[in-house]
């Protein structure tokens, strides 16, 4: 009997690389450096994808090198370093050009890759669903289709045997083809779930039932916090990007009051323009919500920067004039005393979702602002038109109920559509 070899898959080790001194649009909010920021998080998104950093370069120059990202000098330096420290490549921390892949990868005789692709790659180990799984590949194939003359002269060759003779296809223009077509495809596919999403959205809207979408930077606890109001099951881990795909669940409220959580993908900064699009079916979902429940991470050092780039994402995606609640989250953690502030929101509070503290306040608050759309109002409705107060249970909030012989006695807070029909 043959005896069965495990085969262990190695592990990537890869040199960080960040270009400092560029202009950016983030706002620093603290006298720490941005790019240090930004390659600490480059660090724990290598690390969720499954490598290991082994060392770390920054460059300080006023602009990215059009053809080599780091200057020509830190090319060789760079060399030197995966010589030295055994790298099997290398990760960006912008999202590089196909000529700056093309000379890197020449340069330097390794792999070569972008921030870009590493949360691609994420996205595609994470992504459970059939409408997840359309949405990495369409943006997998975007960015795939971009670099494909950065590939060199191995996508130029004329394809071999039998029928292929003369002047043919090249496997440049063979591979863009596939791609393009596979996009189209995808593209179908992706407009049949938009409508489907669109056809649910809609009927939820027909039972007026409040909807709050969960927003937040990757790893702020908002699945925890789905987790805890509603018991949704959804995974919870430390890591970033845990959770990709969508869900929607009901919590109870006081006075028989319902509301609609539904969880969106995690915001990150340097999100790519291709996962934005392909993701805006899934993120259009807190477009069309009444409320905006954002969860920050209270804990960490950057949180300011993280509730920056969230804000920015929302007014790219079109999310304005929504009634916003944030949440600081993981209190349990807070080493700082002082309290955090966001100008931007309506309502504030100090949660923690894995302990469970603040959460009665926050069903307290919701309360609140969905009675904010409704009248109070106190009358005897007659006996031949009890059937309003099935109405009256299930888009509003019946504080109180009496039969009497006159008729049912009702106090209750009701939607102005229904106030006119009492």
């Amino acid at each position: 009997m043959a005896e069965m070899i495990d085969i262990e898959q190695m592990e990537e080790k890869v040199i960080l690389v960040a270009v400092s001194g560029q202009e950016t649009d983030d706002v620093r909010s603290d006298l720490r450096d941005f790019t240090e920021d930004s390659v600490a998080e480059l660090a724990e998104l290598v690390k969720t994808a499954g490598a290991s950093v082994v060392g770390t370069m920054i460059q300080k120059r006023e602009l990215i090198h059009p053809g080599t990202y780091v200057g020509t000098g830190k090319v060789a330096e760079l060399a030197a370093m995966i010589a030295e420290l055994g790298a099997t490549g290398i990760v960006c921390d912008d999202e590089l050009s196909p000529a700056q892949l093309k000379n890197l990868e020449e340069a330097l005789a390794t792999k070569v890759m972008d921030r870009t692709l590493i949360i691609l790659d994420i996205f595609a180990a994470r992504a459970t669903t059939s409408e997840g799984k359309i949405q990495v590949e369409l943006a997998q194939l975007k960015y795939r289709l971009s670099r494909l003359t950065g590939l060199g002269r191995s996508m130029s060759r004329l394809g071999g045997g039998i029928g292929t003779r003369g002047p043919g296809e090249k496997k440049l223009e063979t591979d863009r083809r596939l791609i393009k077509n596979r996009i189209a495809q995808l593209n179908r596919e992706l407009k049949e779930v938009r409508q489907h999403r669109e056809i649910t959205r809609a009927k939820r809207m027909r039972k007026q039932i409040p909807v709050a979408a969960i927003v937040g930077y990757t790893n702020a606890g908002k699945s925890t916090l789905l987790n805890r109001l509603t018991d949704a099951g959804v995974l919870e881990e430390d890591k970033l990007f845990a959770t990709l795909d969508p869900t929607t669940r009901t919590l109870a409220l006081s006075g028989s009051q319902e509301i609609l959580l539904t969880d969106t993908v995690g915001f990150i900064r340097k999100l790519p323009h291709h996962l934005i699009e392909a993701f805006r079916s899934t993120l259009e979902e807190a477009k069309y919500a009444d409320y905006i429940l954002h969860v920050v991470d209270a804990s960490n050092p950057q949180c300011e920067q993280q509730m920056h780039i969230v804000y920015d994402t929302l007014y790219h995606l079109g999310i304005q004039d929504k009634t916003i609640v944030t949440l600081f989250n993981k209190q349990d953690a807070v080493t700082d005393p002082e309290p955090l502030r966001d100008f931007k929101a309506d309502h504030t509070l100090a949660i923690s979702a894995r302990e469970g503290t603040g959460l009665e306040e926050l069903k307290e608050l919701l309360s609140r602002l969905l009675r904010e759309n409704k009248v109070l109002v106190e009358r005897t409705v007659a006996y031949a038109d009890a059937g309003i107060l099935q109405q009256i249970r299930s888009r509003g909030e019946l504080l109180e109920e009496e039969y009497r012989p006159e008729g049912i006695y009702i106090r209750a807070y009701v939607p102005m559509e229904l106030y006119g029909k009492l």
